[in-house]
């Protein structure tokens, strides 16, 4: 329960502070998020379609 509400108290925060950002920097972190989260993906496809795993 304490996770949940430390989890939206800092969304809050980064969704008011991205409130005040310039459109411009907003969109280039939105894009960089992106593919960090595209690479994410992909590695662990990737990772589980060798058969690899942590267990």
């Amino acid at each position: 329960m304490l996770f949940l509400v430390a989890a939206l108290l800092l969304l809050g925060v980064l969704l008011g502070t991205v409130a005040h950002a310039p459109f411009s920097f907003s969109a280039v972190a939105g894009a960089v998020i992106a593919v960090w989260l595209g690479v994410f993906a992909l590695r662990e496809r990737h990772g589980r379609g060798r058969g690899s795993s942590a267990r």
